[in-house]
C-alpha cells in the first residue's frame, strides 16, 4: 500500500467518523430540530467551493507569470471541482429550503448569489471548451479565472448580508459571535477539514489525469 492509498483510507475513515458524529453527537436545535444536520454537509461543501475557486485564481495568476501549463491544469481542475462543490451546496440548500420554507427555491439573496456564481464558473468551463489552441485557451481562461474570483467574496459573504433573508444566521454572525454549541463547532470543523481533504485528493487525481493525457499527446 503506497502513501496515496494510505491517504485515501484515512480520508474515508475520517469521513465515516464525521458522518457518525453528525447523526449521534450533534443535538437537535431549537427551531430546526434534526434539520440542522444538513448544515454539516452544506457548510463544508460551500466552504470548499470558495477554496477551490481561490486555488483556481492563484494557479491562473501563476500561469500568467510563468506560462507553465501545469498551473493551467491546476486552475482548470480546481475551477471544475469548485463548480461541483458549489452545485452540491446549492442542492443541499434547496433541500433545506423545501423542508423549512416549503419550497426548493425562493430567490432568497443567498440562493440568488450562488446561482450567479454557478453561471460565472459554468461559463468558465464553457469558454475553455470552445478554444482549441492550448496556449490561447490557457491565457484567456487564466484572465477569466482571476476576474471571476473577484466576484466570489461579494457573492458569498457581502451581498447576502446586505438584504433580509430567510437563511439562518451564519456560524459567524454579523456581530462576530459564534452561533453554535462547542460540540457542534468541533464536528463542523472536522467536517470542513474532511471535505477539504476530499477536495485535495480529487484535485490531485484530476491534475495527474491531465498531465498523463498531455504526455500521451506528445508521444
Amino acid at each position: 500500500m503506497n502513501i496515496h492509498q494510505v491517504g485515501r483510507s484515512v480520508i474515508v475513515l475520517a469521513a465515516g467518523g464525521v458522518i457518525y458524529a453528525v447523526f449521534t453527537v450533534v443535538p437537535p436545535v431549537e427551531g430546526l430540530g434534526n434539520l440542522v444536520r444538513i448544515a454539516f454537509f452544506h457548510i463544508p461543501v460551500a466552504w470548499v467551493s470558495v477554496l477551490a475557486f481561490l486555488v483556481s485564481a492563484v494557479a491562473a495568476a501563476l500561469y500568467l507569470k510563468t506560462r507553465k501549463m501545469t498551473y493551467d491544469a491546476v486552475s482548470a481542475c480546481s475551477a471544475k471541482l469548485g463548480l461541483g462543490f458549489c452545485l452540491l451546496a446549492t442542492v443541499s440548500g434547496a433541500v433545506f429550503a423545501k423542508l423549512t420554507w416549503g419550497a426548493y427555491w425562493n430567490w432568497d439573496p443567498r440562493q440568488t448569489t450562488i446561482f450567479i456564481l454557478l453561471l460565472i464558473y459554468g461559463a468558465y468551463l464553457a469558454l475553455r471548451s470552445t478554444i482549441e489552441e492550448e496556449e490561447k485557451r490557457a491565457v484567456i481562461a487564466a484572465v477569466y479565472a482571476l476576474l471571476s474570483f473577484i466576484t466570489v467574496p461579494f457573492l458569498v459573504f457581502v451581498i447576502p448580508r446586505m438584504y433580509p433573508s430567510l437563511h439562518p444566521e451564519p456560524v459567524l454572525n454579523g456581530a462576530g459571535h459564534l452561533e453554535m454549541e462547542p460540540v457542534m463547532l468541533v464536528v463542523l470543523a472536522a467536517a470542513v477539514i474532511v471535505c477539504s481533504l476530499i477536495y485535495g485528493e480529487l484535485l490531485s487525481q484530476g491534475i495527474a489525469k491531465v498531465n498523463s493525457r498531455q504526455k500521451e499527446l506528445k508521444l
